[in-house]
């Protein structure tokens, strides 16, 4: 039902977006090195639940929207390659952060932290462009059953960027660390990282494709 190419396309942009710092690993990363890796893990969980919620839409087919209403698929697309743009800009410039440089914060509770990582998850435009623009990409209509095909290939992002969240949280510490007391590594990741963001934008914009009805 689901073609490999399809598979491998949505493994290969989640991939690229949970490695490129966002407002998802600029947060978990901060709780984890301010308040330890069991506030990182809780803090992910609400993360993974936000996934889930943008997963919800997709199948219930929110994207038709955009296929009856073209306009609004254009507008979102631009407003997300901005935003990368933005993203990118803000690593390269001199003086840009490093998202294994966090800002320490007040200790939170539990529940505050669960919170919190469902909020910025919800309010991350790199998964609302994921989710609206590039996996309806790889569903064809003519296999049938589109919300089908919708809910397997968003479970497809969803443990790939909770699995490596996960793994980012356990060794937040010692990247950070690490880092730390060897600023060119430190540049060199926010050179990687702002390239990647912004070749993110290039195809985001050049890409022809539209989105598909439910």
């Amino acid at each position: 039902m689901i073609e490999t190419t399809a598979v491998l396309g949505v493994a290969a942009a989640a991939l690229g977006l949970v490695l490129t710092p966002g407002p998802n690993m600029m947060y978990l990363v901060s709780r984890t090195v301010s308040q330890g890796r069991r506030a990182g893990l809780v803090s992910l969980g609400g993360v993974a639940v936000g996934f889930g919620v943008y997963l919800a839409a997709a199948t219930a087919g929110i994207t038709a929207v955009f296929a009856v209403v073209p306009e609004v698929y254009l507008a979102l697309k631009l407003a997300g390659a901005g935003y990368l743009l933005y993203l990118a800009w803000k690593t390269l410039r001199p003086g840009g952060v490093s998202a294994f440089a966090p800002v320490e914060l007040p200790a939170d509770s539990p529940r505050k932290l669960f919170t919190m990582g469902l909020v910025t998850n919800l309010l991350n435009p790199k998964i609302a462009i994921l989710y609206m623009a590039l996996i309806p990409q790889f569903v064809v209509t003519a296999h049938g059953r589109v919300w089908l095909q919708s809910l397997c290939l968003g479970s497809i992002q969803i443990a790939i960027a909770v699995t490596v969240n996960g793994l980012i949280v356990l060794s937040a510490g010692a990247i950070a660390g690490f880092l730390a007391g060897r600023p060119l590594w430190l540049r060199i990741q926010r050179f990687v990282t702002g390239s990647v963001l912004g070749a993110m934008a290039v195809l985001v914009v050049s890409d022809r494709a539209r989105p598909v009805p439910a």
